[in-house]
C-alpha cells in the first residue's frame, strides 16, 4: 500500500485593481516590485533569482510561520506586455515537492482600473497541501498586491 496520492484542483480569483493595466502587470514584471508582494509580509526571502521572460525561471525560498523552509520554483510559459502572464511552478516544503501547478494572470482594462484574473490548475501531493490552503494564499498574495497599488509603490 502506498501512501502517495494527488489531489487536483482549479480555482479562479477575480480582483478590480485601481490602476492602469500597465501598472499592474509591471507589479508582477519587474524584480523589485514584485518582491514587495509577493511572499509572506514582514519575513525576508533566503535567497530569489527572477528572469521574467519567455523560458525565464523565478525561484525564491523563505521560512514558513512553522520554521520550514517553503520554496517557489517557477518556470513563465507566456508573456503578453500588459494583458497575460503564465507560469508553471512546483511548490517544496523543505525537499518536498508539494504542489505542482499552472497559474495564468490576465489583465483586462475596466474604465480608469484592471479587472485581474488568476486562475490556477494545480497538482496537490500526497497530503502535504491542500487546493483551499493555496485558494487561501493566494487570495492573502492578491490581497499584498492590492496594498503595494494603493500606496502607490510599484
Amino acid at each position: 500500500m502506498s501512501d502517495r496520492s494527488v489531489v487536483h484542483a482549479t480555482f479562479a480569483i477575480e480582483r478590480t485593481y485601481e490602476a492602469t493595466p500597465a501598472r499592474v502587470f509591471a507589479a508582477w514584471a519587474e524584480p523589485a516590485a514584485k518582491a514587495s508582494w509577493f511572499g509572506p509580509p514582514s519575513v525576508g526571502h533566503e535567497s530569489r533569482e527572477f528572469d521574467f521572460r519567455v523560458g525565464g525561471l523565478e525561484r525564491f525560498e523563505v521560512p514558513g510561520p512553522d520554521g520550514a523552509s517553503y520554496r517557489f520554483d517557477c518556470r513563465y510559459a507566456d508573456i503578453v506586455d500588459g494583458q497575460r502572464i503564465v507560469y508553471a511552478y512546483d511548490m517544496y516544503r523543505g525537499d518536498t515537492r508539494i504542489s505542482v501547478s499552472l497559474a495564468t494572470i490576465e489583465l483586462e482594462p475596466s474604465d480608469a482600473a484592471t479587472k485581474l484574473t488568476f486562475t490556477e490548475q494545480g497538482a496537490f501531493l500526497d497530503g502535504h497541501d491542500t487546493p483551499a490552503e493555496r485558494e487561501h494564499g493566494t487570495r492573502a498574495l492578491l490581497d499584498n498586491l492590492a496594498t503595494v497599488l494603493q500606496e502607490g509603490t510599484s
